[in-house]
């Protein structure tokens, strides 16, 4: 993500009231192509299949974008907590944005998997511990004063799947043909919707429409966001993390479409190809996981009540 002087001035005003009354917050509830594919078994009855895939764009000369997938080879670890889906949208300029993005799925995978405790508690210290080392980096080098990275993950095991997010990287869920959004935009113009002060189509034109309340790095505490309880899992739900870079040119019918018409790694192609057909003004980074029926136990299929926000 590339800020103007104007908007990295914003947010640096608003970095010094995030560190007062920090508490997590709960929502109710795609030149060098880097990727990275996948295929597990999660629980009894259900397999996923997932890839992650990130282009530059079309206008910069630094990817500060990260993405990640991981499947542990460690059968315990996979029976404890799953798999993980990530993907960090760095700010800063120069190289410090891609050491923000690149810290935090670094960090991430590893704590997740390291904490003791169930899938949302240890998500939360695993975004909490990078916001830790992300700051610290850049309290400690003056040419990485400032670096952030917004980030939103997904960890799936067990027939439940839980989330965290800080900044305007953004979650969704395809589910029975319809696209639900599953983050709120931690932004100048998120925080306008979320109130009722503009549209989220009139946020697609806002002029600060890039300009983030949150990140992970730029106070010494963060607060997480995070879902109210844990997503049971249907056997066809099809999840998507991405940066703006593809949500601020791909809409969210579109973003349906190209997820449920192909398999991961040529869903992730065909958004990244059509944000840049758009003028891919921001790195461009994708990641996709379908919950498909295993081939080697039956199916069981759960029904929801969870009331989800419906993506308009």
């Amino acid at each position: 993500m590339s800020l103007t002087k104007r908007m990295f001035s914003i947010w640096k005003r608003l970095k010094s009231n995030l560190s007062n009354g920090v508490s997590e917050q709960h929502v109710k509830t795609a030149p060098t192509l880097k990727q990275t594919a996948g295929y597990g078994l999660v629980w009894n009855g259900y397999e996923v299949a997932a890839s992650v895939l990130s282009d530059v764009g079309c206008q910069r000369e630094i990817n500060e974008d990260c993405g990640r997938y991981v499947n542990p080879a460690d059968s315990n670890l996979t029976a404890n907590k799953g798999v993980l889906l990530l993907v960090a949208d760095g700010v800063g300029g120069s190289s410090a944005g891609e050491i923000a993005s690149r810290t935090a799925a670094d960090v991430i995978s590893r704590v997740y998997y390291d904490h003791v405790g169930d899938m949302q508690s240890s998500l939360i210290e695993a975004f909490r511990e990078a916001n830790r080392e992300i700051h610290s980096a850049a309290s400690a080098n003056a040419e990485l004063c400032g670096m952030g990275t917004t980030c939103s993950a997904l960890a799936l095991n067990r027939g439940s799947a839980v989330s965290a997010n800080v900044g305007d990287s953004r979650l969704y869920l395809v589910r029975d043909e319809e696209i639900y959004l599953m983050t709120e935009d931690h932004s100048v113009v998120g925080s306008l919707v979320k109130h009722g002060i503009i549209t989220r189509e009139e946020a697609r034109r806002h002029p600060d429409k890039n300009v983030i309340m949150s990140a992970l790095g730029g106070s010494p505490e963060v607060s997480v966001a995070t879902w109210d309880a844990p997503l049971p899992i249907r056997v066809g739900d099809k999840f998507v993390v991405c940066s703006d870079g593809l949500s601020d040119l791909v809409e969210d019918k579109e973003i349906k479409e190209k997820v449920v018409s192909a398999p991961p790694d040529a869903a992730c192609e065909k958004l990244i190809a059509l944000a840049k057909e758009r003028g891919g003004h921001d790195n461009i980074t994708v990641g996709i996981l379908h919950v498909e029926p295993s081939k080697e136990t039956d199916v069981k299929v759960m029904r929801v009540t969870r009331e989800l926000e419906f993506a308009k």
